[in-house]
C-alpha cells in the first residue's frame, strides 16, 4: 500500500531535548549535564509510570516532576525561578537543522504530529520554530489521558487524518516509540542521527554518553523500524519510489486542532 501520510514524534526526532543543556550548564554551573541528561530520563519514566499506573497528568507536570528530581539528584534545590527558567526552555526547544527542509520536501503528504506534549507544549513549540500551518494535525496524547506507547495513543491517528494506520509512515528517533508504532500497525521510519559511535571504552562514562546508550539506541524487543535513516532530509528519498496520494495535502488546519 502507498503511504499518504506521515507523522512525526516531537521530542527527539523534530526538536532536540539535548538544547536544553546550554541554559542548564548556565543556571546549574558544573551540574548542568547531569541535570540535562537526568531530566529527560527522568520525564520518560515518569510517563511510563503514569501510563501504568493509570495515574495521568500532562506533560507539563511530568516535565516539571522529573527537573525537580533531577535537581535534586543533583545536589541543587528546586528554587521557582530556576526551575521556570528551565521549563520555559522546553517550549522553545531547537528545532533539529534539517527538520524545516525534510518538512517542505514532503508537502505532499498529510503531515501530522503525534507527541507525548500536552497541547500548549506543543502550540508553543510549533508557533516559536515557525510550523504554524505546516501539519494536518498535531495530535497530543492528552486527547486519550495516557501516554506513548500505549496502543490508544497511536489509535488517535487515524480517525484524526483519515488515513488507514497501514498508509501511514510513523518516523522517531525514540526506540520505545517506534516498538510501540510498530507494534500498533504502522510502518515505521528510525531517525538515527547517532548511529555509528564505538561502543565506550570502559565503564567510566559521562551522563551524556550513558543517555546516549540508553536512549538512542534501538530496542530489542522484535519490534524494529522498517527503515533507518540518518536525517529526516533522507525520507523523501524513501519515499521516491511512490507518487503521493494526495498532492496538496501538506497544509491543514492550525495546529492542535
Amino acid at each position: 500500500m502507498p503511504i499518504r501520510a506521515i507523522v512525526f514524534d516531537a521530542y527527539g526526532t523534530l526538536y532536540d531535548v539535548q538544547s536544553v543543556r546550554g541554559l542548564a550548564l548556565e543556571l546549574c554551573a558544573e551540574q548542568g549535564e547531569l541535570v540535562t541528561q537526568l531530566w529527560r530520563l527522568k520525564q520518560l519514566e515518569y510517563s511510563w509510570l503514569r501510563g501504568l499506573m493509570q495515574a495521568y497528568e500532562d506533560f507539563w507536570s511530568v516535565t516539571r516532576a522529573a527537573l525537580d528530581f533531577s535537581l535534586i539528584s543533583a545536589g541543587i534545590e528546586p528554587a521557582p525561578r530556576l526551575c521556570d527558567a528551565l521549563m520555559e526552555k522546553y517550549l522553545r526547544l531547537d528545532l533539529y537543522p534539517e527538520a524545516a527542509a525534510a518538512l517542505d520536501a514532503l508537502g505532499g503528504y498529510q503531515l501530522a504530529i503525534l507527541s507525548n506534549g500536552s497541547p500548549a507544549m506543543l502550540a508553543a513549540l510549533v508557533e516559536a520554530a515557525g510550523l504554524s500551518g505546516r501539519f494536518a494535525d498535531v495530535i497530543s496524547v492528552d486527547r486519550v489521558k495516557s501516554y506513548k506507547p500505549d496502543p490508544a495513543c497511536y489509535a488517535l491517528v487515524e480517525p484524526a487524518l483519515g488515513v488507514p494506520t497501514a498508509e501511514t509512515l510513523f518516523v522517531s528517533s525514540n526506540g520505545f516509540d517506534i516498538a510501540g508504532a510498530k507494534r500498533f500497525g504502522f510502518r515505521v521510519a528510525r531517525i538515527a542521527r547517532m548511529d555509528g559511535m564505538p561502543a565506550p571504552e570502559s565503564a567510566a562514562i559521562g551522563p551524556a554518553e550513558l543517555y546516549r546508550l540508553l536512549r538512542t539506541q534501538p530496542e530489542q524487543l522484535g519490534l524494529g523500524a522498517d527503515w533507518t535513516v540518518r536525517r529526516l532530509t533522507d525520507l523523501p528519498a524513501l519515499l521516491a519510489g511512490q507518487e503521493p496520494i494526495n498532492p496538496s495535502a501538506g497544509a491543514g488546519s492550525a495546529p492542535g486542532r
